[in-house]
């Protein structure tokens, strides 16, 4: 009996680069060795290639070793990597799941703020959320008496796309900003300015798109410089949330970001407590930063359904005290392997397909090729 199909549901661009070996961040190798060990044939398709109503979709699947495609039964289960943001696009997969298609992460779009006022809901979590709004100029100015380091970035935006800074100096402020909002951007430019008005370019960009401002974490330090860090919390194979893993972001010396596409470099957290906290107990840390962000994963997927596979951003003070920063509904895991942490890299794919294969279990399909 053939093996039941998993979709991973994956972007233009991605889909072209499969057959040709070049997906560059997006180890789908991972998803074929996962699809052996669970026992089920990964297929990648895009929401183009599939019809509600149609027994199969028109997907690549592995066999001998390349990447051919084919005519395969649709998937009852399927992981969504890639990002639709237009409102067909959501109400097409909405009505998937309503016959019966289980998708996880099916929408992984949602705005900083949206989160941030849902996790502010929770009581025990506030303690660890930063002051935020939606970035108007009137939040900003008083935002501006509250704190002396403000960050300002786009509603929905990855990577570090477009986040400027402000910060109190001795003559009134000072705005830091892109010159572009491309993730290449690689100029920065300084405004200074007194008192509340704001800056006629931080006008003219907050009037273009949605941004929020928020209070500047304390972050802890590495060698003088910022960091935060990328925790990888999934669902697993008996679909609970877990963390699979924490990797470090660092500041470059010349921003302020910590992404790694704007110049930040990683580390193992474990290599930086041991060289600069010292008096941090590594295990307690490690365990309070992994507790927190499953408190964060299980309260937002009771507002957000299908959640499964997240990427938390989040800042620890010197004291080790983890304080979120915000949530990326589609985790670019790349920061792992960069940071030599092959072992947690890998595990970012494979329990995601554990949970594909929970999913399985609890609704078993009979499929047969066509």
């Amino acid at each position: 009996m053939q093996s039941p199909y998993v979709g991973i549901l994956v972007n233009n661009k991605l889909h072209r680069r499969i057959p040709l070996g070049k997906t560059k961040y997006e180890a789908v190798d991972f998803y074929v060795e996962a699809g052996k060990k669970y026992g089920f044939t990964p297929c990648f398709f895009r929401i183009e290639d599939y019809r509600l109503g149609r027994q199969q979709v028109s997907a690549y699947v592995m066999e001998s070793g390349s990447f051919v495609k084919k005519n395969v039964p649709a998937p009852n289960v399927i992981h969504n990597r890639a990002i639709y943001s237009s409102i067909k696009q959501n109400k097409e997969l909405k009505s998937w799941a309503q016959a019966g298609k289980q998708i996880f992460n099916r929408w992984n779009r949602y705005g900083k703020l949206q989160i941030q006022e849902l996790l502010n809901e929770e009581p025990n979590l506030r303690p660890h959320l930063p002051g935020t709004y939606e970035a108007t100029a009137s939040n900003i100015a008083i935002m501006m008496r509250l704190y002396d380091e403000l960050i300002i970035k786009p509603n929905k935006s990855s990577i570090g796309r477009g986040i400027m800074k402000m910060e109190r100096i001795s003559t009134g402020w000072k705005l830091t900003y892109p010159l572009s909002l491309s993730i290449h951007n690689k100029k920065w430019r300084t405004i200074c300015f007194k008192g509340t008005l704001l800056p006629l370019l931080l006008r003219s960009r907050l009037r273009k798109m949605k941004y929020i401002v928020q209070q500047r974490l304390p972050l802890a330090t590495f060698r003088g410089r910022p960091f935060d860090l990328r925790v990888s919390v999934q669902r697993g194979g008996n679909g609970s949330w877990q963390v699979t893993g924490i990797v470090a972001k660092v500041a470059s010396n010349k921003t302020f970001l910590t992404n790694v596409a704007q110049g930040g470099s990683v580390y193992r957290l474990e290599d930086i407590l041991k060289q600069e906290y010292a008096h941090l107990k590594t295990s307690e840390v490690v365990r309070d930063i992994e507790d927190f962000s499953i408190r964060v994963a299980r309260y937002l997927a009771q507002s957000l359904p299908h959640m499964a596979d997240l990427g938390l951003d989040i800042g620890i003070t010197t004291y080790g005290f983890p304080m979120f920063i915000e949530c990326n509904s589609k985790d670019q895991r790349y920061s792992f392997r960069e940071a030599g942490m092959d072992k947690e890299w890998k595990s970012t794919y494979f329990t995601p397909m554990a949970y594909a294969k929970y999913l399985l279990d609890k609704n078993p399909v009979i499929q047969s090729d066509p």
